[in-house]
């Protein structure tokens, strides 16, 4: 076989006086025969210069399943009387949750389900069955559950699916009484659905032709969607809408939100007939969120925000509209700590903060008097991540935490604020004897080329670096301030067994090191997130702990456009590199206000169609348009055809345009999923096998293909 070589079509634009030709626009009509065939002759393409691989993958794929526990379930978390769980079985590809009622109001110790019960044995006695997403998908290749929602009286579920991947849900109802679906169905929903405190009709979003979440609407049990009363209408491009329930149960909220500023409204429940009213109306800059509490006695919103300093301060103010000027600081701005949420509960609040990089969890106690002691729940670690789980009910005195590392499996904490106490309920299980004890992992930092620090998350077998440099995976993302902290996965000790080590970098345009980090990575300084990941792979080099001839780089979506960015600037630097759903015709997409996310990420990455200078930066990085006759690394791109946030096209035309202009190897391949959305398949056996492929090709531009696993 040859690789496919699909035919350049010019279509030149003219924008801000500069020409832009663009030979592989053609790929973007997914209903046309000839594109669907390219990347039908794409997959075979890559199926063909994987065939090596074959058995590996299938090895890969059998070390995933035998150390993953199949049948298991979580630990059970109390709402409203009833503690919720869920199940999952052997050779079921989905999950069922379940709940059982609470014995004793006063016991809030989590039952102990039999993890090991069969399907048609109950877990816990008097286990009801909500959903059972098995049957939700059977008879579909795709599946996912955008959310379920249960009324306050825990009579009804409502719950949305997807069966195609591209996020527009259906919403059903279940009577849980009867078990029987009512006669609603609303369609074309982003997401899941808010109930209201009545139990008889509750909110949903809806997104405009760019997929913009604009609208909000209200539904009535019993009435035709055509029906529903439209509540709030966002008419912004920049903004996206959102819809909630209070903790307590007390509020409604409706969130307006950009890059930059947020606008919330809030109902409350209490006043039957009373209507959403703005909190603060929008101010350019201004972000902030609320939190409905209770202090000495007083009902107080917490408010959250960044008026006083990029790495926001927490204030009071009553439930009314208030100004900003009139926000009573409770834990003020530290340019050291970001603080990024806020959890309000009966007798204690929680705050989600890191500092250095590290995740933090902050508890103030609650007094009659108002706040009382201030302090942090501590882990000895080098290096975690830390964050509250499902904590639903507000009179709960246990912070319910989650806790995991790149050696330590996801673990399950339930802290008593009342003793101070910390209880593991949980560490998520690998099968076959492992111990986190045999792997080793560090924060380092690395010198970017401006002189900043950038942290580095490595993990590997104990001892692997003791002989020198071994074959690394580096991964990074570095947009939106989504922090990619440090984190278990099963399938990765497939690497770490074969004697590889694993890395994230952790680059500006993320927020692990505060909102600074985020800023100086997007926009005009959008170039410090690719020099910062250059410089991470030259410090793992150049410190003894990789090669370029065995450092392989991966990210997906943002992260894709990191590594398309990389790879341009430093192909040198890499034996490989994975791109998943890759944002790299970056440029294209941002100059079309009608895809999908363009609007509303002008404040990321700025607006090519009006600002000459944004033009010119994003061209001067976009990995599509800055394909250059120099030798690559070999590049698996990895995409879906329904994928709605990162069209499949990106992926198609950068593979296109690297084989027609790259000199040297050209070995570049591209694997389209035909069923499947951003998230790629569906499924957790689908998705092991998906894994497993990815991993296989790693291993192989690492020269680990025919290294068996240690374990």
């Amino acid at each position: 076989m040859q690789p496919p070589s699909p035919a350049p079509r010019p279509v030149t634009q003219q924008h801000h006086g500069r020409t832009r030709t663009d030979d592989y626009d053609w790929l973007r009509d997914k209903e046309s025969r000839e594109v669907l065939d390219h990347l039908a002759a794409e997959n075979a393409w890559t199926a063909e210069r994987t065939a090596h691989l074959a058995g590996l993958r299938e090895q890969i794929f059998t070390e995933i399943k035998a150390r993953t526990k199949e049948t298991d379930l979580s630990v059970p978390t109390r709402n409203r009387g009833w503690w919720f769980y869920s199940r999952s079985f052997e050779g079921k590809d989905y999950g069922v949750s379940c709940r059982v009622p609470v014995v004793d109001a006063a016991d809030w110790t989590p039952p102990r389900p039999d993890g090991d019960a069969a399907p048609d044995q109950p877990a816990l006695p008097g286990e009801e069955v909500l959903l059972d997403l098995n049957e939700l998908a059977e008879g579909h290749e795709f599946f996912s559950l955008g959310g379920s929602s249960l009324t306050l009286d825990g009579t009804l579920l409502a719950y949305a699916t997807d069966t195609a991947g591209d996020e527009r849900y259906t919403v059903r109802v279940k009577d849980l009484g009867t078990t029987e679906l009512l006669p609603d169905v609303v369609t074309g929903v982003l997401g899941g659905v808010t109930w209201d405190v009545d139990g008889r009709s509750f909110y949903y979003t809806t997104v405009d032709e760019s997929w913009r979440p604009d609208k909000v609407w209200r539904h009535r049990l019993g009435t035709a969607q055509e029906a529903d009363q439209l509540v709030h209408h966002e008419p912004d491009g920049r903004f996206w809408v959102n819809v909630g329930r209070s903790r307590d149960d007390r509020f409604l909220f409706i969130v307006s939100g950009s890059k930059s500023t947020t606008e919330w409204s809030f109902r409350d429940t209490a006043q039957p007939d009373g209507e959403f009213v703005v909190f603060c109306p929008r101010r350019e800059g201004l972000e902030y969120n609320l939190e409905p509490a209770v202090v000495a006695g007083r009902d107080v919103f917490l408010v959250l925000h960044n008026g006083s300093g990029p790495d926001f301060e927490l204030a009071l103010a009553p439930v009314v509209p208030t100004d900003p000027d009139d926000w009573q600081p409770v834990v003020s701005h530290d340019p050291a700590v970001r603080l990024e949420d806020v959890d309000a509960f009966a007798t204690h609040l929680v705050i989600h903060q890191r500092s250095q990089a590290l995740t933090q969890l902050r508890i103030i106690e609650l007094t009659e008097a108002g706040l009382g002691e201030d302090y942090l729940v501590e882990f000895d670690r080098e290096v975690y991540t830390v964050g509250a789980g499902s904590n639903p009910s507000f009179d709960q005195p246990l912070v319910r935490l989650g806790y995991t590392s790149l050696s330590v499996p996801s673990s399950v904490y339930d802290y008593d604020v009342r003793t101070r106490e910390l209880t593991l309920l949980r560490r998520a299980p690998v099968l076959g004897g492992y111990d986190p004890e045999d792997y080793e992992e560090h924060r380092i930092w690395a010198t970017a080329r401006d002189g900043e620090q950038v942290p580095i998350s490595v993990v590997a077998r104990r001892g692997a670096w003791d002989d020198g440099p071994v074959p690394t995976l580096l991964y990074g993302y570095g947009a939106y301030e989504a922090s990619i902290d440090p984190y278990f996965s099963i399938a990765r000790l497939s690497l770490l067994d074969r004697g590889a080590a694993f890395a994230i970098a952790h680059v500006r345009g993320g927020g692990e090191v505060g909102r600074r980090w985020y800023d100086e990575g997007k926009l005009g300084n959008k170039p410090n997130t690719f020099n910062d990941f250059v410089d991470c792979a030259r410090h793992l080099v150049e410190t003894g702990r990789a090669t370029p001839e065995t450092l392989v780089a991966e990210g997906g979506s943002a992260g894709g456009l990191l590594i398309g960015a990389v790879l341009n600037q430093a192909p040198e630097l890499f034996a490989g590199a994975v791109a998943s759903v890759p944002f790299v015709d970056t440029l294209t997409s941002m100059l079309d206000s009608t895809l999908p996310l363009t609007v509303t990420e002008y404040e990321e990455w700025g607006n090519p169609e009006d600002d000459p200078q944004a033009y010119d930066l994003i061209a001067s990085y976009s990995p599509y348009d800055n394909v250059t006759a120099q030798d690559y690394p070999p590049i698996l791109a990895e995409t879906s055809l329904n994928d709605t946030r990162v069209l499949y096209v990106e992926a198609a035309k950068w593979i296109a345009r690297l084989r027609a202009t790259a000199v040297g190897r050209r070995d570049f391949l591209l694997r389209t999923e035909m069923e499947a959305g951003h998230g790629g398949v569906s499924g957790r056996y689908k998705s092991w096998h998906d894994r497993a492929f990815s991993l296989a090709w790693i291993l192989d531009r690492m020269g680990l293909a025919e290294t068996g696993s240690d374990r």
